[in-house]
This record gives structure tokens, sequence and C-alpha cells, in this order.
């Protein structure tokens, strides 16, 4: 996925969710988009180098979106969620998910479950059973190369894992994909110390056929790019 019109810059703060305040490179300072609805831990220390994307939309309240941070000063993560759902896609069809490989085509936002929800992807193929899968972006690095998800408590992701269970229960095929779009990041667990439900939940779905996998990322100021496999420990 291509990056342009980006500029850089460092964090002042991340405040009301959605808003940040950045000072550039040339020293002007300005309020920008933060496409992040969870806490971003370790993801929003002020003085951190961060890069914005200008939306060209003069239309929009806050002409800049913010994309990437430098975490620690040595990591890159792309923080807009928004991204996950299309990176899976683009690594589905370039043929770099191998677990996703075979079917004809692909579809989003289908409505599916008993809890009025809608699947990331559903991919359909005339021989195989329907694949339902579930996306969740994960940058939340703790530990030396271990990320953890979520981060925040998630009712709404303990719902996710609940229909990918019911979809096993009649036949279909589920699964939850982790998008790491963190380069410092090289396996991922259950963040049991933050949503220990979801934890509960996540080893159950496992045990009932739910397929879990990660995929990092490689990212540059110009482009994120879903480019490998990473454990996933459930121990």
């Amino acid at each position: 996925m291509q990056l342009e019109k980006m500029q850089s810059g460092r964090l002042i703060k991340r405040y009301k969710r959605f808003l940040a305040d950045i000072e550039l490179d040339s020293g002007e300072q300005l309020t920008v988009h933060c496409p992040n609805t969870g806490s971003m831990k370790n993801c929003a220390d002020p003085g951190s180098e961060v890069w914005i994307q200008d939306s060209g939309n003069l239309k929009r309240k806050y002409l800049f979106g913010w994309e990437l941070v430098r975490v620690e000063s040595l990591f890159w993560a792309c923080i807009n969620t928004g991204r996950a759902n299309a990176l899976i896609r683009e690594a589905i069809e370039g043929g770099i998910i191998d677990e996703l490989q075979g079917y004809q085509q692909i579809r989003q936002e289908v409505k599916y479950g008993d809890e009025n929800s809608r699947i990331d992807l559903l991919l359909e193929s005339s021989e195989r059973p329907l694949c339902y899968v579930e996306i969740k972006n994960v940058t939340l690095l703790e530990d030396d190369g271990i990320g953890s998800f979520p981060d925040a408590v998630t009712t709404r992701g303990a719902k996710h894992l609940r229909e990918l269970m019911l979809m096993v229960s009649q036949g279909h095929r589920a699964v939850l994909m982790f998008c790491v779009p963190h380069t410092g990041i090289e396996q991922v667990r259950p963040a049991d110390h933050i949503d220990p439900e979801y934890g509960r939940l996540l080893r159950e779905a496992a045990a009932a056929g739910v397929e879990i996998y990660a995929y990092g990322a490689s990212i540059t100021p110009q482009q994120v790019t879903i480019s490998h496999s990473l454990p996933v420990c459930l121990d």
C-alpha cells in the first residue's frame, strides 16, 4: 500500500481520542485527525517522530491524518487502524498469505452471525466452504518482540470471537487474522493483563476450530506492505 503526500514531524500530544497536535519539521504546529480508537499504548509518546498524510480534501475539518509513528526511535508502526482490512486483502490477492489462497471472490462487510455483525472479509469459492475472516490490528509492543492484543478492553472483539465460533459450528471456515503493522513485533499473544475475558475467549475459539494467524509488515514513510507470517502464542 502506497502512502502519498506524507509529511514528518513530532507528536506534541494525542487527546480526545481522535485528535493529535503535531509540530512539523518546519516548526509549524497543527491539529490532525487520529484514526485509531484504541488506547495506542506505547505508540503515542510525546516527542515521537510521526508522519501525517495530506488528505487533499479541503472540506475536511482536519486536512491531515496521522499514519505512522517511530516507536522508541527504532521501530515503525502504522497507527491508522482503518488500513488493516485493505492491507490484509492486498496481501491475500498478492499471494502473501498462504493460508487464505484458492478463493475466487472476496467480499467486505457482509452481515453474518447472531449479534448483528459484519465480517471484515468473506472469501468464497464454488469448491470450498465459506471462509469468514475477522481482522484485528496489533500495535502494542510491551516485551522484547512480543505484541499484545487488545490494548484496551474490547467487548466488540469478544462479540466477534463468538460469531466466528458460531460460523465453525455451522460448517464454515473462520479465521481471526492479526494484522501487525509494527516492525518491532515478532510474535503475538493475548493481552490477558488488559482484557482477561478476551484472552479466555480467544483460547476457547482456537479450541473450537477458529484459525488464528498473524502477519507482520514492512514499513517506510512511503509504503506499508504485509510481508511475513508471525507466530501466535496462546500459552
